[in-house]
């Protein structure tokens, strides 16, 4: 087993085809065929079911997706972080961030990590917390926002943010920021909520129990864009908070008002491994990551957002 035939498999699990595979990697296609081949034979099981419409993993190459993501991630970590010079802070970092607070944080850490530590590397994951913690616990992740539901023996949170959630509309719903909408009001109405376990539906959930309500859901989907999109469409109201759209809602393509009776609060936290030594080029990511998000704050940026860190 060796780098290129984990580079080669990674590829053709991640195009779900050889002749893609081989475009990404800029080889011929028998070179790589021949690299899968390889490592079924030093596995000894098949990793892939070669079926008309492409290559499906089989469970032994299920198995082996995660070693080798992580087995790669580490060289390009290790070859980041031998690859400075003098005592100049670098090597390459992970961080983890959720679909509601990617577009407001990411450009400003690139930029002040670029212009702070030029020796360190940053990779943005994108994902939903329970994605998130996985990541983390894996080592696929160094480090990640997450909502404060999430419990793991393995992590570490401090609590940065807390927001309220809000009912979110098209233009035709006339929501507005200074009428709020008891959690009752909702009854009868249509709403797309994310699937179940996310953590904002484990949280409307619970309240709906407590105010013995019960919600009309024309549809559920796990990801931050249909939802958006479905409400767009006239499909129902949602539930997030207002920074998941805050450029809808400035430019009033999307109305909003403030979750009540009860209203609805989730604490975003920032979440580090307890398992593994968290490395001098990560605290100082981690501390930019962490400035950022309260320059949000403090900007006004990230509406409803109230700061708890230090």
């Amino acid at each position: 087993m060796d780098l290129k035939q984990l580079r080669a498999f990674l590829t053709v699990a991640e195009t779900g085809n050889v002749t893609r595979a081989a475009e990404v990697l800029h080889l011929v296609q028998p070179a790589v065929s021949r690299q899968i081949r390889l490592l079924e034979e030093d596995i000894g099981a098949p990793l892939f079911e070669r079926e008309r419409h492409g290559m499906v993993l089989t469970d032994a190459g299920l198995a082996l997706v995660g070693y080798a993501r992580r087995a790669l991630l580490e060289l390009d970590r290790a070859r980041a972080e031998i690859g400075t010079v003098d005592n100049s802070i670098g090597g390459l970092v992970t961080l983890g961030l959720l679909p509601s607070t990617i577009d407001i944080l990411s450009s400003p850490l690139v930029a002040t990590l670029a212009a702070d530590y030029p020796g360190i590397r940053v990779r943005i994951a994108m994902g939903y917390a329970g994605t998130l913690l996985r990541w983390l616990e894996s080592g696929e992740v160094d480090a990640a926002l997450l909502y404060g539901a999430e419990r793991s023996p393995n992590i570490q949170t401090t609590p940065l943010i807390e927001e309220a959630l809000w009912v979110i509309g098209p233009k035709s719903s006339k929501l507005r920021p200074d009428r709020p909408v008891a959690l009752a009001e909702l009854a009868g109405r249509k709403l797309v909520l994310p699937s179940a376990p996310h953590g904002i539906r484990t949280l409307v959930e619970h309240a709906c129990a407590v105010a013995q309500v019960t919600l009309d859901l024309s549809a559920e989907t796990n990801a931050l864009s249909v939802q958006r999109s479905l409400v767009l469409g006239g499909h129902g109201l949602t539930i997030l908070p207002p920074i998941a759209v805050a450029e809808d809602l400035r430019a009033q393509k999307l109305r909003g008002a403030p979750l009540a009776d009860p209203g609805i609060r989730r604490t975003i936290v920032l979440a580090l491994p307890v398992n593994r030594p968290i490395a001098r080029h990560v605290r100082c990511a981690v501390d930019v990551l962490t400035q950022e998000a309260r320059r949000a704050i403090d900007a006004g940026a990230w509406p409803e957002g109230r700061w708890l860190g230090a």
